[in-house]
């Protein structure tokens, strides 16, 4: 016969095995849980950087793209409904020169209609409309490319006229290159976009030193010498903060933007 001390004892002894089965349990749980965060995490970790290396982050504070990791990116495409680029006004035949008043100086780029009618049209429309106007070149990169992007009305990279426009003068710069890439001269300006064809919208980049970049960014203009230096000027202080990549320690901002027919 079982003595009641003999009984307690039981029960506390089994109640002691059920309180260790249960923290066993739970630990393995953690670590089952534990793991799959892990593996969740790596997972973003992984694709984070395939993405960024890919330019995904172009519009991104674009994200406008980088160096893949560097590119120039911009707003994502326009939704269906979206307004429609706007209609054909220009002169395709003519040049013109959009003109930057900024804070750091003006900036003077000459373009080309026979050669890129929707962009020069699209950038005539906007700055008719005063859209560049109070605007910063928000991004500043000085590693892997060496751009000036501007044009975001958002000033985050995520901004854009609501519409886009198509590609154009890709083959300007030549045939890409074994590392798929083409050499964007100092002096140049082309679209940023959103690693997708045909998704231009109104940011630009103004190359300020020789960058190697694949050839899918509209060139669309020349800066003059005056421009092209006071870009380098701005690129000389470096991006806020001490990274190679980001808003340019020198404030940029454009007061005043122009086009008109050279």
């Amino acid at each position: 016969m079982v003595s009641s001390d003999q009984r307690r004892r039981q029960l506390a002894r089994e109640k002691f095995e059920r309180q260790q089965e249960r923290r066993v349990t739970a630990r393995r749980k953690a670590r089952r849980r534990n793991s799959v965060i892990a593996s969740a995490v790596a997972v973003v970790v992984v694709a984070g950087a395939i993405a960024y290396g890919a330019g995904a982050f172009r519009s991104d504070k674009n994200t406008e793209g980088k160096d893949a990791g560097a590119s120039p990116s911009a707003s994502p495409s326009a939704s269906s409904t979206a307004p429609p680029e706007p209609a054909m006004k220009i002169d395709k035949k003519a040049k013109y020169t959009f003109t930057l008043k900024t804070n750091r100086g003006a900036v003077a780029l000459a373009m080309d209609a026979a050669k890129t009618p929707h962009t020069v049209n699209s950038f005539k429309y906007l700055a008719d409309k005063g859209f560049f106007d109070g605007t910063k070149c928000h991004r500043l990169t000085t590693s892997g490319i060496y751009v000036l992007q501007c044009g975001d009305p958002k000033g985050d990279g995520s901004g854009g006229p609501g519409y886009t426009i198509p590609d154009e003068n890709l083959t300007a710069l030549g045939k890409a290159g074994a590392d798929g890439s083409v050499t964007y001269p100092a002096g140049t300006v082309a679209m940023a976009n959103t690693g997708q064809p045909h998704t231009g919208g109104s940011q630009f980049f103004l190359v300020y030193k020789d960058s190697k970049l694949p050839p899918t960014y509209t060139p669309f203009g020349t800066m003059d010498d005056a421009g092209l230096k006071a870009v380098k000027d701005v690129a000389k202080a470096g991006v806020a903060g001490g990274s190679k990549d980001g808003a340019p320690k020198k404030a940029v901002t454009v007061t005043k933007a122009t086009v008109a027919k050279s």
